[in-house]
């Protein structure tokens, strides 16, 4: 605001003095408000939008298999906790998801319709596409008809299939995490090739490769730059989680490297 004034003052000046100076002043307040308006609408359009469009795709997605569960309907309700939304937020959210259930639900438009609304921006895309992976491997468990759905909503983002492959690890990875030293934890060779799916690599990369994709992933997923596009700040923990999953995926690589060494 300040910087607005005094650059609009200063050429006011150049062309009328202190007058023009005072005009000038006004007329740069008067443009700094209008920018500022619209990047807040922008930004709330955005949030609005992300969201809506998130449990409309995640409703078909549940109907993927032919009938939406009891146990779908409260992993969505469980969203909604998850996602700290207010009751409007929720009414929204539910009657999107109802949307996304429905016969006619065009799953093209609406993803075409998101893309639009966020310009493309990749870590917009990777975090819907996590959110419906989420959604359906709450239990678990992937089924191949949600598979299939799920390579089509990635295609449909313009994200390739490895994307699904990576989320599928990652969230492979939070499970195995939670087992904790149970029956259900991974060996260290799964674990090893799922964190190089999480960060899209292959084992042969090298040292340098390999870090330059960890920080590369880093820095667009870092929570605080996606709330500054836009990122609703309820999908705060989600985009955190994904660069704890990231960084663990990182220092698996490099452990199993180290002692290869």
């Amino acid at each position: 605001m300040l910087l607005a004034l005094i650059f609009g003052g200063l050429i006011g000046y150049a062309f009328g003095k202190f007058p023009g100076f005072l005009v000038g002043a006004a007329i740069g307040a008067f443009i700094f408000n209008r920018l500022k308006s619209r990047l807040i609408g922008k930004l709330h359009n955005i949030q609005s939008g992300f969201v809506e469009s998130v449990f409309a795709v995640m409703g078909a997605l549940c109907k993927a298999d032919g009938v939406v569960s009891q146990d779908e309907i409260q992993v969505a309700e469980a969203m909604f906790v998850r996602f700290r939304l207010n009751e409007t937020q929720k009414a929204k959210a539910k009657a999107a998801f109802n949307r996304g259930k429905a016969p006619d639900f065009d799953l093209d438009a609406e993803l075409a319709r998101f893309l639009q609304m966020t310009g493309r921006q990749p870590a917009f895309l990777q975090m819907f596409l996590q959110v419906q992976v989420s959604a359906v491997a709450a239990d678990g468990v992937i089924h191949p008809a949600e598979h299939a759905m799920l390579v089509r909503i990635a295609r449909g983002l313009g994200l390739p299939e490895s994307q699904v492959d990576q989320l599928e690890a990652m969230l492979r990875g939070a499970h195995s995490g939670q087992a904790g030293a149970g029956a259900g934890q991974r060996s260290s060779s799964q674990q090893i090739d799922d964190a190089y799916k999480v960060l899209g690599v292959s084992p042969s990369a090298s040292d340098d490769e390999l870090k330059k994709t960890y920080r590369k992933l880093m820095s667009e997923n870092h929570p605080d730059k996606l709330a500054g596009k836009g990122l609703p700040e309820s999908m705060r923990e989600m985009a955190e989680e994904r660069t704890r999953e990231i960084s663990h995926a990182y220092d698996v690589i490099k452990d199993a490297r180290k002692k290869a060494g």
